[in-house]
């Protein structure tokens, strides 16, 4: 009788790592010098990124003073001043291996995109030197023709400009056969339209500068520029190559399409800030060796809640450049990976049944000085506190609809309400202290909370007592006030963040300036009265406090009680992507984006078009992946084991045995091998109707009819996972992918 062995071995998996080579096999001598050697964290920080120390040593004092001023104050940069940056930055560059440059951009991809030109420029001898000017600094002209544009340009109009950012710091990208130098750019068209994710940003930050710096006035406050802290915790999976590369589905779509639940997932809980496995600790350490070289501040790693998954999260930086740094971080968690024998999986959903990975946003607003959202010692009586908390409050309950849009995309679609994921309705956790100060100012009572910070005790005389916040975390909460900031909970893994956070800019901008405004009209009534700063607050906060008391929840946002309350309040309820992308362009969301100036009606109508565009693109290639692996691997060994289960009831028929238990085996899959059948019949036909002629009848089409096609067909392959023997099923099991590491 012929052997059957698996197609993937999962005892090879388990043995592709050890601590004694140190995936030897997998990488060169001189990478694994540098992976074992001791960090020296003070010393390789940003060792390989031009940032302020190095342009303060390697350029004149004025050329430096005055590209501070750009990037601290936004003034723009002397054609001239450009030359000299150039010119230090390539000597640099070249200093440490690098022989081309690049204008490193972030296109309407969710990814970002370079194109190399080299240093080198031939001289009239027939030799070569290594030239930079400030015209290749500053601008660069890669084509744009393939990047989306969402109808800013047709096709066969291929010019578009990156334009340098020089408040986000060049680096040296490293790899085994030599370096480069990667600028950071925004990226528009020749007609000045924004094609990226970085240029609106920009943008918005410097909206809510500008307000934010008016409303500090009323204050009597001028600490200088005001800008958006981020700090994006980004979650992730890593599954053995041998697993990866068994499944079609992981490589084509970046989640499983199908995977029947094991006997175990996350159910014991024992994973979560566990014992970091010792070949995924040497993955990350590596990762953040890299990132730090890179500036960025890489803080804190752990294993996340389900089996296989993990967090690592950098400290908060200014808004433009933790962007920047979300996307290097990205790319060298894939980067490195493989030299580990590992596969790092972003999509939010890649298994089902377990816990989802999202990219929790801490969002604050910042002077050089303070944390505009940092309470003082008593809350209560810090006004601007106050007025800033607000302002937040009043954004997002004006602008639930464009929230929920800033994370719509097909695959977060799979993790909204699902485990450690918060729900579509997009609400605000306060905490119960805040919460009562502010129901006690919106009934223009002086605010006096019962609730103390105090001191939390343990209950073990031997430890300490530690300082207790004055309130607790809401991890079913998408928008949650945490001591100092907001924690943005609601964004998918493989997203980018610049979109939300240019969202979360802008609508506080808007709330910044219409709160700035009612404040001086309180002043100068207060003035008349002769009354100060403290009654103009009490009587504003009394009258915008009732208006979006709706948008604070403290409570379980998984529950079925919140749906219905939600419902009873008002509040929006956006249960799927299109819908949520659909709202972008709302009359009132184009009038504030072209208010602040942050997108035109043409630019945000392109990413609508975009959006949808993705949406379908993501859907339709799931809907023909699942079709194509269950109609080639799950189909064909379902049918072998049926085969098999036959001839061995015809076999024990002709001895006189009644095999009542491998007869009725045999009816049960013969029984599911007709559903697959019908199902796969059905998502053939669904993923050949496509729905429409144009992109958006598309889109609905998928969502409406691909989706729950591919449902079914999962089902009875899912069921028939459970019955076909291992050595005949063609895809890694979940058992094996999220536990063998």
């Amino acid at each position: 009788m012929q052997t059957r062995v698996s197609r993937y071995d999962t005892l090879a998996a388990a043995k592709n790592w050890s601590p004694s080579t140190n995936g030897a096999s997998r990488y060169s001598q001189v990478d694994r010098l540098a992976s074992s050697r001791i960090m020296d964290i003070e010393r390789i920080f940003g060792e390989n990124t031009f940032g302020l120390a190095e342009m303060k040593a390697r350029l004149p004092r004025k050329a430096f003073q005055a590209l501070m001023e750009t990037i601290q104050n936004g003034s723009e940069l002397d054609p001239s001043v450009a030359d000299v940056v150039a010119l230090a930055m390539k000597e640099w560059a070249t200093e440490r291996g690098a022989t081309h440059f690049t204008h490193w951009f972030q296109p309407l991809t969710g990814l970002t995109a370079e194109k190399h030109d080299s240093f080198i420029t031939p001289n009239v001898g027939g030799g070569a030197m290594a030239e930079f000017s400030g015209k290749d600094l500053i601008q660069g002209e890669p084509d744009a023709s393939s990047f989306p544009s969402g109808g800013l340009r047709a096709t066969f109009e291929a010019r578009g400009y990156t334009a340098w950012d020089p408040t986000s710091p060049a680096f040296i990208v490293e790899t085994p056969s030599g370096s480069y130098l990667a600028i950071p750019t925004a990226f528009a068209s020749w007609t000045g339209e924004a094609l990226d994710a970085k240029t609106p940003l920009l943008r918005s930050i410097h909206a809510l500068d500008r307000v934010v710096r008016r409303a500090l006035a009323l204050f009597g406050i001028n600490d200088g520029p005001v800008t958006a802290t981020l700090g994006p915790e980004q979650e992730f999976f890593l599954i053995d190559q041998e697993f990866y590369y068994r499944r079609p589905d992981l490589v084509t779509t970046g989640r499983t399409l199908f995977g029947a639940k094991p006997p175990r997932g996350q159910e014991l809980e024992d994973h979560y800030f566990g014992s970091i496995p010792e070949r995924v600790l040497a993955f990350m350490m590596e990762v953040e060796r890299e990132l730090y070289r890179l500036g960025v501040p890489i803080k804190t790693r752990h294993n996340e809640v389900a089996p296989g998954q993990y967090e690592m999260a950098p400290l908060y930086e200014t808004a433009n450049v933790a962007a920047d740094h979300q996307q290097l971080m990205m790319t060298m968690l894939r980067r490195i990976a493989p030299k580990y024998g590992l596969v790092v999986l972003l999509h939010e959903k890649p298994f089902a049944g377990v816990n989802g990975s999202g990219k929790h946003l801490n969002w604050s607003i910042c002077t050089p000085k303070h944390n505009l959202l940092e309470p003082g010692d008593s809350p209560e009586e810090n006004l601007q506190f106050l007025f800033f908390c607000t302002a937040v409050l009043r954004a997002v309950e004006r602008h639930q609809d464009l929230v929920r849009a800033s994370v719509a995309f097909a695959g977060n679609d799979h993790r909204l309400g699902a485990n450690e994921a918060p729900p579509a309705i997009i609400s605000v956790y306060l905490g119960e202290q805040l919460t009562e100060i502010f129901e006690q100012l919106g009934k223009a009572e002086k605010a006096k909370s019962r609730r103390n910070g105090g001191l939390l005790g343990l209950g073990v005389p031997v430890l300490p007592r530690l300082p207790q916040h004055a309130g607790d975390r809401n991890r079913t909460s998408p928008f949650a006030f945490t001591g100092n900031k907001f924690e943005f909970r609601a964004l998918g893994a493989s997203q980018s963040i610049s979109f939300p956070a240019t969202v979360l800019n802008t609508i506080m901008a808007e709330s910044v300036d219409e709160l700035a405004t009612e404040l001086e009209a309180e002043l100068e009534a207060e003035l008349e009265g002769g009354r100060d700063l403290e009654s103009a607050m009490r009587a504003l906060l009394a009258r915008e406090i009732p208006k979006i008391k709706r948008i604070i929840f403290n409570g379980d946002g998984y529950s079925e009680e919140w749906q219905k309350e939600a419902e009873r309040r008002g509040l929006l309820n956006i249960r799927n992507s299109l819908d949520a992308i659909e709202r972008l362009t709302d009359e009132k969301n184009i009038a504030l984006f072209e208010k602040y100036g942050v997108l035109s009606r043409r630019e945000l109508e392109s990413r609508e078009e975009i959006l949808i565009d993705q949406y379908f693109k993501t859907v339709n290639i799931e809907g023909e992946t699942t079709a194509d692996i269950a109609r080639t691997m799950v189909l064909p060994a379902a049918v072998r084991y049926l085969n098999e289960l036959l001839a061995a009831v015809e076999q024990g028929e002709e001895v006189g045995l009644e095999v009542k238990g491998v007869r009725r085996t045999a009816e049960d899959v013969a029984k599911l091998v007709d559903e697959l059948r019908d199902a796969l019949d059905e998502l053939n036909r669904q993923n050949a109707e496509l729905g429409g002629d144009d992109v958006r009848s598309k889109a609905h089409h998928v969502r409406d009819n691909v989706i729950p096609a591919m449902a079914a067909v999962r089902s009875v392959a899912d069921r028939l996972e459970r019955v076909v023997p291992d050595d005949l099923w063609p895809l890694p099991r979940y058992r094996d992918m999220l536990f063998v590491k």
